[in-house]
């Protein structure tokens, strides 16, 4: 798979520690218009705060991160409406149903009423979310909360979407049908940051698979290539200075 539209986001020489800790330590990184860019890595990698630190949520200790043109320190507030994300916790109120959850999603990213509840009809249908929408949101199994929490993510059509682990508690047909949804935005045109612990799931779906362990890119997957997750596990053995057979 190829894709090479404009670059939506640019990460360059990104730190950022706790402490001691060097989360994330130097990261260069794109997201290009019409790509599914994957992010994977084992827990503790640094995916969760990499992507924080695009979205403004975190300060970088050094380097940068740019929307467009624009540091994400810089942008003005109304820039953030042509970016959707899904970051651990799912956005819902836990009061409200499905479709006021989602209406009030299209509120805050400024639609007006009648394409809120455009917004809300279609991305219901899209995600298979109609027999829920009247069921409030602290109901939900923890994989329908998460669909809602994509839901919320992507139905001002935005685009740039960064999404940790979107896929995290979902039967295969839930997955299904979120990689058939991040892959038709790609196809119109959005740039797709998607961080993810299954292999096989973003060689299915993803233009490019960069690996990151211990905050540092170490290299780059061949999307649908074969046996990923023994080249996966090569190159942290690799940067760990462990042989991959021994380890195995």
């Amino acid at each position: 798979m190829s894709a090479g539209g404009e670059v939506l986001l640019r990460v360059s020489g990104v730190r950022r520690s706790f402490g001691p800790e060097h989360a994330v330590a130097g990261v260069d990184l794109t997201v290009r218009a019409g790509e599914v860019h994957a992010l994977v890595g084992l827990n503790g990698a640094g995916k969760t705060t990499l992507m924080r630190l695009m979205l403004g949520m975190l300060r970088p200790d050094a380097g940068s991160v740019r929307l467009g043109e624009v540091d994400v320190r810089d942008l003005p507030a109304h820039a953030w409406g042509a970016v959707g994300h899904l970051i651990e916790t799912p956005f819902a109120y836990g009061e409200l149903t499905v479709d006021e959850t989602l209406y009030a999603a299209a509120r805050l990213r400024g639609l007006d009423r009648a394409e809120a509840r455009e917004a809300v009809r279609a991305v219901v249908d899209e995600l298979d979310l109609g027999h829920w929408a009247r069921r409030r949101a602290r109901n939900l199994s923890l994989g329908n909360r998460q669909r809602l929490g994509l839901a919320c993510a992507v139905l001002h059509r935005p685009r740039l979407l960064v999404l940790d682990e979107p896929s995290n508690g979902l039967d295969p047909a839930g997955v299904l049908r979120v990689r058939r949804h991040l892959v038709r935005a790609a196809e119109a045109g959005a740039g797709v940051l998607v961080s993810s612990h299954h292999l096989d799931e973003m060689a299915r779906m993803a233009h490019r698979i960069t690996v990151l362990h211990r905050g540092r890119v170490i290299g780059a997957l061949p999307p649908g290539g074969v046996d990923l997750e023994q080249q996966f596990l090569a190159m942290v053995y690799a940067a760990e200075g462990l042989d991959a057979e021994v380890a195995r």
